[in-house]
């Protein structure tokens, strides 16, 4: 199973319907940054090859979803 087919199966139980998900790919490839989109991912990210710079990406997006993220207000 690949991350797609698991982002999909995510997205069709109701219990992870409002589940922040990031893919980090090392895809470029259109198709499958719109099958994401279209599956209901929250961000697609590329990884870099090098490793420092993968790990200052992470980091990057941890501080996005902890401190400039605006999450929807629950019901």
């Amino acid at each position: 199973m690949d991350g797609l087919e698991v982002l999909n199966d995510l997205r069709r139980d109701g219990r992870f319907k409002a589940l922040p998900i990031v893919i980090l790919s090392s895809s470029r490839e259109e198709s499958d940054l719109a099958r994401s989109w279209d599956l209901g991912v929250n961000a697609y990210v590329v990884k870099p090859v090098d490793v420092d710079q993968f790990f200052d990406a992470v980091r990057t997006l941890g501080r996005f979803w902890a401190v400039l993220n605006e999450p929807p207000t629950k019901d």
